[in-house]
């Protein structure tokens, strides 16, 4: 693939299953969440924003573009892609944005390479593990962003697998890690998964 790659961490959603707030900036070892999430994608893309529709304030101290969605209500993670594909094409060279979500502080440091081997300039790209699909962990091309937006305005699913299965797609298949490693795609949705991400963090620097 010879076009650029963009990022963007997704950190739109309302964070119910964490009790309400940030979920990206709960703290996972003295470290936010969506701090790991950037030092892990970050060196991958040649440019990084941040979607949250929140206050943007606590974000904006990671010196990222935080971008809101530009379709109101809520819609769900499509909302962010399509926001961050705008974002891309106003980018020069880049063709093509990577999603990440800001709750998965284990993700693949591999994960653009992986997704370009599969990519093409209208494919789809979404990471799989253990059997498992990360429709958030995907490779999006900036071309279809005319598609998804005639799609959010008039689908009855926001569901984002549905849209992604009427264009030219293929999964990439990542193992979890070595040593009790957890899944790569691991994300902390409650306050026990993030405890359950401090115990391992705590094994592996003991």
């Amino acid at each position: 693939m010879s076009g650029a790659i963009a990022g963007l961490v997704l950190a739109g959603g309302l964070s119910r299953r964490m009790g309400g707030g940030e979920k990206g900036l709960q703290l996972l070892a003295g470290q936010s969440m969506i701090s790991r999430v950037i030092e892990r994608i970050s060196p991958q893309v040649v440019h990084l924003a941040i979607n949250a529709n929140s206050d943007p304030a606590p974000y904006l101290a990671f010196g990222l573009p935080v971008l809101p969605d530009t379709i109101s209500g809520h819609v769900g993670p499509l909302a962010g892609v399509l926001t961050g594909l705008e974002w891309a094409a106003t980018l020069p060279g880049v063709t093509h944005v990577v999603t990440a979500a800001t709750d998965t502080p284990f993700l693949p440091l591999e994960l653009v390479e992986r997704f370009t081997t599969l990519s093409g300039p209208e494919r789809i790209v979404i990471a799989r593990s253990n059997g498992n699909r990360h429709p958030v962990f995907g490779l999006w091309p900036v071309v279809l962003r005319q598609d998804l937006t005639e799609w959010l305005a008039t689908s009855d699913t926001m569901k984002v697998l549905a849209w992604v299965h009427r264009h030219d797609f293929a999964f990439c298949d990542f193992e979890a890690g070595d040593n009790g490693a957890p899944d790569p795609f691991f994300n902390a949705n409650t306050p026990e998964e993030l405890a359950e991400a401090q115990t391992y963090l705590a094994g592996a620097s003991a």
